[in-house]
């Protein structure tokens, strides 16, 4: 059997500390999962955990010490910056109960959920899919993945995002509203997941406009930073 053409190479992120590469699968997303978040977002309290999608290829791997340069997407004059855990899965399955999630675990990143705001707005208003303003290419940055091996489970610490040099995001990952293990669980109840499917966790509150040149140098305690420069 031969193809119809040469197919696009697996998109992969970088394993801090080795020349391994970690396979993408899925790339998930959890929406307004801090609770000031949620409020600059117009909502309020403990929601259910809703989704959204990054294709696969959408990342933008960084290497450790390097500054990663994002192109500046068209079709928007309002991105946004979206500081996140990315949890990295090595195995998965469905209806995965809260209290086994964590083994699923394979390790964790730092990464941008870039954001075209005003298609997102302007899809909010007429009920429509967010793909256009979440989905773009080079939309999910991330620093290389740290094995948990290495870090433990990452249930707390401090996640920040510095823009120009400037505090614009800061939190704490024990601040989720749905915990990684719960994450786990809701979204194993919608989709069967697999080694290699990444999770955004959620952002804390002060997403905001950034434009070209701008640089966006994030962090998350026990994990690794990430640095990345519109272009």
């Amino acid at each position: 059997m031969q193809f119809t053409f040469t197919p696009q190479p697996v998109a992969t992120v970088p394993v801090d500390g080795s020349d391994q590469l970690f396979p993408v699968h899925r790339i998930y997303c959890v929406g307004r999962n801090y609770a000031e978040h949620a409020k600059e977002m117009g909502s309020s309290g403990r929601e259910a955990p809703f989704f959204f999608m990054k294709p696969a290829d959408a990342v933008l791997p960084v290497a450790h010490g390097s500054i990663g340069e994002m192109p500046y997407p068209p079709l928007t004059l309002d991105l946004h910056h979206e500081i996140e855990l990315v949890v990295a899965l090595g195995s998965g399955g469905k209806n995965i109960p809260a209290a086994e999630a964590l083994q699923h675990v394979w390790g964790y990143a730092v990464g941008l959920d870039m954001t075209r705001r005003d298609l997102q707005t302007e899809a909010k208003k007429l009920g429509r899919p967010w793909c256009t303003a979440k989905g773009f290419d080079y939309s999910a940055p991330i620093s290389p993945i740290h094995p948990v091996a290495k870090t433990g489970l990452i249930e707390q610490g401090e996640i920040h995002l510095n823009v120009n040099g400037k505090l614009r995001q800061q939190g704490n990952i024990n601040q989720l509203i749905w915990s990684v293990a719960e994450t786990i669980e809701q979204l194993s109840g919608y989709f069967e997941l697999q080694a290699g499917d990444l999770i955004f966790s959620g952002t804390p509150a002060g997403v905001a406009a950034i434009t070209k040149g701008d640089l966006l140098e994030g962090a998350v305690a026990g994990v690794g930073e990430l640095r990345v420069r519109l272009i």
